[in-house]
């Protein structure tokens, strides 16, 4: 059985912070419009930590297919596919629709070495944090938009930029 495309999408401050205390640090509304536009249509694979992260209103993230990958044998998400191995996550997702990794920071650790695009928003702030990004190793080229991207700036005045990353 063919497997879908695997992509993987974060936003991690200039340190590799990409979240704390189970909460991202940062609140930028073109971030979000961005990670909307692209994973729409598609497959959201995320951990379950991830999932209870989402707010009730957007649980499961509309307009997607979403994967839960968990250890809990037990665990149910209504609205979502519980699974219980990245593999199987990728064999539950419908071939036809870009699969992306959402999170956290375990499930991105798992998956980079399978993907072969990353999306990633670099966030100019200082801050404290308990969940990191994965490293991105030299078979990583920034291309398109990502090697000449300007930084932006948020409403609250956080600068950031988006970076695309090909294998």
């Amino acid at each position: 059985m063919a497997t879908p495309s695997l992509a993987l999408i974060w936003a991690q401050t200039t340190a590799g912070v990409i979240g704390g205390a189970g909460a991202i640090p940062w609140h930028i509304p073109g971030e979000q419009r961005r990670f909307k536009e692209l994973t729409a249509g598609g497959t959201v694979i995320m951990g379950r930590a991830t999932w209870e992260s989402l707010p009730a209103r957007v649980r499961p993230l509309p307009g997607r297919d979403n994967i839960v990958v968990t250890r809990q044998t037990d665990f149910r998400a209504d609205g979502a596919t519980v699974v219980h191995s990245i593999e199987a996550a990728l064999q539950a997702a419908d071939p036809s629709r870009q699969a992306w990794c959402i999170g956290g920071a375990q499930l991105y650790a798992q998956t980079i070495g399978m993907a072969d695009r990353l999306e990633v928003t670099y966030v100019e702030l200082d801050a404290p944090g308990d969940a990191y990004a994965p490293m991105i190793g030299a078979e990583w080229r920034e291309s398109g938009e990502g090697a000449d991207a300007a930084w932006l700036e948020s409403p609250e005045g956080l600068r950031y930029r988006f970076a695309r990353y090909l294998r």
